[in-house]
Formats: structure tokens, C-alpha cells, sequence
């Protein structure tokens, strides 16, 4: 009986700290408490893509805000802290062909300039300034050669998959100090 009792009395203290200090990959964050609200003004767009700056801007903010944790608004004054993007080019590479030597497949690939700064203290508290993003994409009936905006004309699931990919690539490296 002694053993029994033992034995659920450890198996209660085990649990109690069963805590390992993990936790799951991009849920994280190494940001002060008192950033609550995170300004995201419209990105820069320094290439000829039309409208590529609002679309991945808007991808950016909607995933801080599934976070759950951050008040995320437009504005870049009355904020705690400022992510603040250049997007600086936009290319696509034929990387797939098909038998009869058409493009079947491209992979897009974005160069951005990203800041995060804490605006309490006046410190960046993580940038890059030549992040680059690739994603491939399956392609049918695009006469495009390699002018992106033909492409994405044509293909809105691939830009919208891009800047939802992207987007997740900011905010994970932001918030875990990548």
C-alpha cells in the first residue's frame, strides 16, 4: 500500500513540473510585455509590380494579428513598436518545363529591407536588410516570360500564396529573433 501511495505521489510531482521549457515552433516570442500595439504602415514597393505592397502588407498585419497577442494598426505614431518594409525586387525563373519545352513551373523570388523597432526604448529590436523569400508555383496557359505582374495578373492564388508565406516568414522571424 506504502509503494502504491508513493508511487502516485511522484507521479503527481512529476506531472506538476512536467514544464521542459519548449514550445511549439512559431508560437513563441521574445518581445518585451509591454509591446502591446505593433504599427504596420504600408510597405515601401521599390519594384514596377503593381499593388504588391498592399497585398503583402496586408498578409503581414493579418498574421500578427492571428497571433492573438498585438493591437496591430496602420499608423506609425501612438504604437509601442514599428515594423516598417521595402520590398526591393520581385523575379521569376522558369523552373520546370514540360516535354515539349514550355515553362511549367516558376519560383518567385521577393528581396525586402525589414525593420522592427521598439519605439519605448528607440531600438531595433530585429531587421534584415536583404531578406529573400522564394516559392515555386505550377503555372498553365501563362504566356508571361518572366514579367512578374503578367504572372501574378493571371495567377492570384500564387500571389496571395506568396504573400501569405511570406508574411509568416516575418512575423515568425520577428517574434523568435531569427
Amino acid at each position: 500500500m506504502r509503494v502504491g501511495l508513493a508511487f502516485i505521489l511522484s507521479l503527481c510531482v512529476s506531472l506538476s513540473n512536467g514544464g521542459c521549457g519548449y514550445s511549439l515552433a512559431g508560437r513563441g516570442t521574445f518581445l518585451p510585455d509591454y509591446i502591446e500595439t505593433i504599427g504596420i504602415p504600408l510597405f515601401v514597393n521599390d519594384t514596377t509590380f503593381f499593388e504588391l505592397e498592399e497585398v503583402i502588407t496586408d498578409y503581414v498585419r493579418t498574421e500578427f494579428i492571428g497571433r492573438g497577442r498585438y493591437k496591430v494598426v496602420s499608423e506609425e505614431t501612438g504604437v509601442d513598436a514599428l515594423l516598417t518594409g521595402s520590398i526591393l525586387n520581385i523575379s521569376l525563373v522558369p523552373s520546370g518545363f514540360t516535354a515539349d519545352r514550355m515553362v511549367s513551373r516558376y519560383t518567385a523570388t521577393v528581396t525586402s529591407k525589414i525593420e522592427f523597432r521598439d519605439l519605448t526604448n528607440d531600438v531595433i529590436l530585429w531587421e534584415n536588410s536583404g531578406l529573400v523569400f522564394s516559392e515555386e508555383y505550377d503555372v498553365t496557359n501563362v504566356a508571361s516570360g518572366q514579367d512578374p505582374g503578367a504572372f501574378f495578373g493571371q495567377n492570384v492564388n500564387a500571389l496571395e500564396r506568396l504573400a501569405n508565406n511570406f508574411a509568416r516568414s516575418v512575423v515568425t522571424s520577428v517574434l523568435e529573433a531569427f
